[in-house]
């Protein structure tokens, strides 16, 4: 018998709407790999948490659009800090740039396509850093913006993501790409002049 197919934005939805009973402000750490696919994610969870964005990607190609796409992350937060969107200062930390890190557990994978084990792979490398990073630093939960491409597995993310939380540190279930998030998060780096990549980020995906 087939499963009936998860709707992780409902989950979502239904679980910040248990939240709101609470008399306490919850933090979240969002993983994020650019600028452009925080853009609408962040409007969309700013009402309901205090963020701090996580900018962890081991595996784009150069050091040069490691560092292009974070000074972008941080120009976004820097505009939406002073949009004031959330009563909460909209928090940012970068880790070093290290792609031995990908490349590592992507060798042998070289040939996969897009979407493939190799990206797998890639999801659980940046997810369980966040996690990690989320536990850590104290967070309630954490999550990633990853799921607003709709090149990307809502399905898988959220199977990684649930197994990777602990007591302390939940997962917040998402699928960012429902409700218009994928094209509100074009229209927002129209918007903002946002750097828009046309790759993922690892030299395989240029491909």
């Amino acid at each position: 018998m087939i499963e009936p197919k998860q709707n992780y934005d409902r989950q979502m939805q239904e679980l910040i709407a248990s939240l709101s009973s609470e008399k306490r402000i919850f933090n979240l750490l969002l993983h994020s790999c650019c600028a452009p696919c925080s853009s609408s994610v962040i409007l969309k969870l700013a009402p309901f948490f205090k963020l701090t964005v996580f900018y962890y990607n081991p595996n784009i190609d150069t050091d040069e659009e490691y560092s292009k796409r974070a000074e972008e992350q941080k120009h976004l937060i820097s505009i939406y800090n002073e949009e004031n969107i959330s009563s909460h200062k909209i928090e940012i930390i970068k880790e070093a740039y290290d792609p031995q890190e990908f490349y590592e557990i992507s060798q042998g994978l070289e040939d996969c396509p897009e979407g493939g084990e190799r990206c797998m792979r890639c999801y659980l490398l940046r997810l369980k850093k966040t996690a990690e990073r989320a536990k850590k630093d104290g967070f309630d939960f954490f999550t990633s913006t990853l799921s607003v491409s709709p090149l990307k597995n809502a399905e898988k993310l959220n199977t990684i993501g649930l197994s990777l939380e602990n007591e302390g540190c939940k997962w917040l279930p998402s699928d960012f790409k429902k409700r218009n998030g994928y094209l509100d998060s074009i229209n927002l780096s129209k918007k903002y002049g946002l750097y828009r990549q046309d790759y993922c980020g690892c030299k395989y995906s240029k491909r």
